[in-house]
């Protein structure tokens, strides 16, 4: 049971916030190429958790490719490559349309969540139906708006929700690996997985790895104690006190969050166009996870 937040978890769930809100804005900003951004920030974020799932959770990995895990090891590894493709799509997403409207695209992905669960055989509550409905809309408006913008902004839509849909795969897998496996060893088996991904997806593509400025290793370094690993860590903690629904509602405070850092850091304001149907799309996400008759899954970990 679910009791009123103390001051320590309304501080965690700040810090949440703004962690993860930095993130688009960060990409967005970093003299690098998105891809590589990814690559590093998962890369660096395996590493930081290595050590603790090699000493705590030896014999589980160890199962994973010898005893009774096998199968739950797949669906990590599955998870791993959908994470790779979020992040893939998502992160260039930043640097060609807003960060605002590349933010509450990737919001969008409780909605996928949804319809992956009704092909599952899942029975949605109607409300849940009509949440999906108001999202896409909202989705098709915000996309709309950006056609007088470039074309380029449009991709970064269409990349953006990409995104979404992958980080939806992604959870569904999760949850499939989770039934056996510890927080550790599957968030280690992921992460690694998608670094390796986008390591292949950088040298076919020729993308450049090095040779970065000292401000840009620094985002790096930021993207991953920030939204990596202090900004889901925080709404993990906070998933003690209060509901996953509650945490899931708090975590689309991303969306103006971000619009605000990206509008004082980058001097970059969305389109005015793009704003009722911005609105409508949190409204919508808001809704289908208010609809949820179940815990929902914990916020995606890697915005």
């Amino acid at each position: 049971m679910h009791h009123r937040p103390d001051p320590l978890t309304v501080t965690a769930l700040t810090i949440a916030v703004v962690s993860i809100s930095a993130s688009a804005p960060m990409i967005a900003y970093a003299a690098a190429p998105a891809l590589a951004l990814a690559f590093w920030r998962n890369l660096l974020a395996a590493g930081v958790l290595a050590p603790a799932a090699v000493a705590r959770r030896g014999p589980e990995l160890r199962q994973l490719v010898r005893g009774g895990k096998r199968r739950e090891g797949g669906y990590s590894l599955l998870a791993g490559a959908a994470l790779a493709v979020h992040f893939g799509a998502w992160m260039p997403s930043t640097k060609l349309t807003s960060v605002a409207t590349a933010t509450a695209l990737v919001c969008t992905q409780p909605v996928w969540q949804g319809l992956i669960a009704s092909r599952q055989g899942k029975r949605l509550p109607q409300a849940t139906w009509i949440g999906i409905g108001m999202a896409v809309g909202g989705a098709a408006l915000a996309t709309g708006a950006d056609i007088g913008v470039s074309g380029e902004a449009i991709l970064g839509d269409l990349l953006a929700l990409a995104g979404a849909v992958a980080g939806a795969v992604y959870t569904a897998l999760g949850e499939q690996a989770r039934t056996q496996l510890s927080t550790t060893t599957y968030t280690l088996v992921c992460y690694t997985t998608c670094a390796a991904g986008l390591l292949a997806v950088c040298l076919i593509g020729q993308v450049r790895l090095s040779g970065f400025d000292t401000t840009t290793w620094l985002v790096v370094l930021g993207l991953v104690i920030g939204p990596q690993l202090l900004g889901h860590s925080m709404l993990n903690y906070a998933l003690h006190k209060i509901s996953a629904t509650t945490v899931s509602i708090l975590a689309l405070l991303e969306v103006p969050g971000a619009a605000l850092i990206a509008w004082a850091w980058l001097d970059q304001l969305p389109p005015l166009s793009s704003l009722p149907g911005l609105s409508l799309l949190l409204a919508g996400v808001a809704v289908v996870l208010l609809a949820r008759t179940r815990p929902t899954p914990t916020p995606h970990p890697t915005l």
